[in-house]
C-alpha cells in the first residue's frame, strides 16, 4: 500500500523545516505562511513557530493546503515509528469517541493507496447525503421577496414604489414559498463545495461531483458557529443530523484565503489529550458490570466560583473511585507534584479511597496504590498498553476495572 501523492505525515511534536524534502516532497516558505496564520486564528494553540520551520504541538489530525495534505499523527514516545499503525489508532480513537463511521469508506476503490482523515469524513459525509437523496429531501417554507405579476402574500410597498413605478403589472412583495432551498440544503450545498475543491484529482472527486448534480440548486449562505447553533430540529429533520454534524465539522474547519488570498487550508485536528479521556471513557462505558456508574467531565465548585472535576468518576460497588488520563508516556518516571496534589484533592472532595493517574504505555504495568502519607486515601500510576497485535486494543474497559 502507498501513501497518496503529496501526503506528508509527521508524528505530533515533530518538526518541518522549510525547504526540506520528507518523502519526496518539500515543505515549502508558503505552506509555513499558511500554517502560522492558521495558528494565529486559534490562539497559538496547534504550533509552535520556529525558526523557518514549525513544531506541531499535541493536536493530531490532517491538514490540507495548497494540494500537500499534511497528516499529524499521535504515537507514545519509544513507540514504533510505523506511521501506518499510528493512523489507524487515530481513527479506531476517533471510531469510539466521535461516532466515526470508517467501516462506510470505499476502501475497494483505493486498494493500491492509503487514504487520509479527510477522504474518511469526505466519504461519510457523501455517503449520508446521498442517502437523503435516496429517501427524499425534505422542503420548508420560506419567506421569498421579489416581483411577481400576481399580488400575493404581504405588499413591500416601499420597494413597490421604487422598483415598479412604470410596471404597474408588477408588485412586490414578500410572499412564502414551499421548497427545497432552506438553511439546512443550503449548509450541505457548501460543504459539498468544499468537498469539491479539496477532492480535486483524488477518487471522491467524481463521487462528488455526481452528489451535486443530484442535489437540488439552492442559495449560497456563509455559515459560521451561530448557523449551527441556531438550526431547529424536529421529527422531519431528524435524518440529517449526522450529515449536519459532518458539514459542521467540515465548514467550521476550512479557512478560505488564509494566506495571502491565495491558498485555502480546511484543517481538522484534534487535542490528542481531550481525545485519550474520551477514548478511555467511551472504553469504560461499555462494560457490561451490574451497579458500575461512570461520569466524566463531573465538577465541583472548589473556591470563589471556580470548579474543579476529575477526567472520569467511577462508582462501583458503593465505592468512588477517580481517573485522571494524562497522553504521555510516563516511563519510569514519578508524576509530577502538582498532579498528585490534584488527585489528593480529588479523592478529598468525591470521598474516593482510590486516585488513578492513567498513561499511555508500550507495556501494561498494574497500578500500585500508594497512601497518601497514611492517609486512607490512595493513588497510584496506571500504564496501559493500548496495542495488541499491532491494532489498538478493545477490552481496555475491563482491563481498567479489573485493577480496582
Amino acid at each position: 500500500m502507498t501513501k497518496p501523492k503529496n501526503v506528508l505525515q509527521v508524528f505530533e511534536h515533530g518538526k518541518l523545516q522549510v525547504g526540506r524534502e520528507y518523502n519526496d516532497i518539500l515543505f515549502e516558505e508558503k505552506h509555513l505562511n499558511a500554517l502560522a496564520k492558521l495558528n494565529q486564528l486559534h490562539n497559538k494553540e496547534y504550533f509552535t513557530l520556529l525558526h523557518k520551520g514549525i513544531k506541531f504541538s499535541q493536536y493530531v489530525g490532517v491538514i490540507q493546503i495548497d494540494g500537500l495534505t499534511i497528516e499529524i499523527l499521535p504515537k507514545i514516545d519509544g513507540g514504533s515509528d510505523d506511521e501506518l499503525l499510528w493512523q489507524k489508532v487515530l481513527i479506531n480513537m476517533l471510531r469510539a469517541t466521535r461516532g466515526l463511521k470508517v467501516n462506510k469508506v470505499g476502501q475497494a476503490k483505493v486498494s493500491k493507496q492509503q487514504i487520509h482523515l479527510l477522504d474518511i469524513y469526505f466519504e461519510w459525509f457523501l455517503n449520508e447525503t446521498q442517502l437523503l437523496i435516496r429517501q427524499g429531501l425534505i422542503k420548508q417554507y420560506r419567506t421569498k421577496k421579489g416581483n411577481v405579476k400576481a399580488l400575493k402574500g404581504k405588499l413591500e410597498f416601499a420597494t413597490h414604489l421604487n422598483r415598479n413605478l412604470i410596471h404597474k403589472e408588477r408588485f412586490y412583495t414578500a410572499h412564502q414559498v414551499y421548497d427545497y432551498d432552506h438553511q439546512i440544503h443550503q449548509i450541505l450545498s457548501l460543504a459539498l463545495g468544499i468537498i469539491s475543491q479539496f477532492s480535486s484529482g483524488t477518487y471522491l472527486y467524481s463521487k462528488c461531483k455526481k452528489v451535486q448534480a443530484d442535489f437540488p440548486d439552492v442559495s449560497y449562505i456563509s455559515s459560521n458557529a451561530h448557523t449551527f447553533d441556531r438550526l431547529v430540529s424536529n421529527r422531519k429533520t431528524k435524518p440529517y443530523e449526522t450529515a449536519l454534524v459532518i458539514a459542521r465539522l467540515i465548514i467550521l474547519n476550512f479557512a478560505p484565503n488564509i494566506s495571502s488570498g491565495k491558498e485555502k487550508m480546511l484543517a481538522l485536528l484534534f487535542d490528542m489529550n481531550s481525545l485519550w479521556e474520551e477514548y478511555i471513557l467511551a472504553k469504560l462505558k461499555v462494560v457490561p458490570t451490574n451497579g458500575l456508574i461512570i461520569k466524566g467531565q463531573n465538577s465541583k465548585p472548589f473556591w470563589n466560583g471556580i470548579k474543579i472535576r476529575p477526567d472520569i468518576v467511577l462508582h462501583k460497588n458503593g465505592q468512588t473511585y477517580v481517573i485522571d488520563t494524562k497522553w504521555k508516556n510516563i516511563g519510569n518516571s514519578k508524576p509530577s507534584t502538582n498532579d498528585l496534589r490534584q488527585m489528593y484533592v480529588y479523592n478529598k472532595y468525591w470521598d474516593s479511597f482510590k486516585a488513578l493517574l492513567l498513561y499511555p504505555s508500550l507495556e501494561t504495568e498494574k497500578p500500585d496504590f500508594i497512601s497518601f502519607n497514611g492517609e486512607k486515601q490512595k493513588c497510584a500510576i496506571g500504564r496501559l498498553n493500548i496495542l495488541e497485535n499491532g491494532v489498538l486494543k478493545e477490552n481496555c474497559g475491563t482491563e481498567i476495572l479489573e485493577w480496582f
